[in-house]
């Protein structure tokens, strides 16, 4: 379904299954990040239990490239080993999912209409655009409450807005991008210190709703719709970082 070997990502990301285990799947642990503290979250080694956990990450174990077991790197490998936890990633996959990526998550959340691709990556598109009829500050306190989160507005744009591009996690690099697709306001998750002046000078309002936050919806709704694909029950383990 999330087309792994077939969508372009980071070499370090290695998406699919980065640890297996040996019982069957008895529940789903869906998270942001494959952290020690999302691992342990699972809760202690019980060897004697029939099932395992599937933790579903988007940040998977990697990212630091192709490393010695030493360090944190063993600690989580052992912490998952020691609970027969598997434990599957997807990246750019998931970002993309037209049902439960981060981006078309957000976006029916939000309320977006007429969507369309935005967000060149690779030869695929990343995000998505639709239109909005609201005004940018309640934007900025419907993203702080549906995802707990605190919003960095940058109000380059319009103050009422018309249609907003969403690229979830680090995509401040495409506000030029947003101008040219005639959007108004572009929603990410953070982005570099001179992202504020291109916003200003290209006319769009940016609205950083950090990472972490906007990167937990995918996760979640790729979790329900495997419970109910195969009857297993799911939780979220929210581990934010802020950023």
């Amino acid at each position: 379904m999330l087309r792994i070997h077939d969508i372009p990502d980071n070499a370090n990301a290695l998406n699919g299954l980065q640890v297996e285990c040996q019982r069957p799947i008895g529940q789903i642990t869906a998270a942001v990040d494959a952290s020690q503290a999302t691992i342990e979250g699972l809760g202690p080694p019980q060897p004697d239990q029939p099932c395992s956990d599937l933790l579903l990450v988007h940040h998977g174990l990697f990212w630091d490239g192709n490393r010695p077991l030493t360090g944190r790197r063993y600690r989580r490998i052992h912490s998952l080993l020691l609970r027969d936890a598997a434990l599957y990633s997807a990246h750019i996959p998931l970002d993309i999912h037209p049902e439960v990526g981060n981006n078309a998550v957000l976006a029916r959340d939000l309320g977006l209409a007429d969507l369309q691709p935005f967000g060149r990556y690779q030869g695929i598109h990343l995000g998505v655009s639709g239109t909005l009829s609201t005004d940018r500050d309640t934007l900025v306190r419907t993203l702080e409450s549906h995802l707990r989160t605190q919003v960095h507005l940058i109000p380059g744009g319009p103050p009422n807005l018309h249609r907003v591009a969403i690229v979830t996690g680090a995509a401040a690099g495409y506000v030029e991008e947003a101008r040219a697709a005639g959007c108004d306001t572009l929603i990410t998750g953070e982005g570099m210190h001179h992202t504020h002046f291109d916003a200003m000078e290209a006319g769009v309002n940016v609205l950083f709703a950090g990472h972490y936050a906007t990167e937990q919806v995918g996760v979640q709704a790729l979790a329900q719709r495997l419970s109910g694909q195969f009857g297993i029950p799911w939780a979220f383990h929210d581990h934010p970082t802020g950023l």
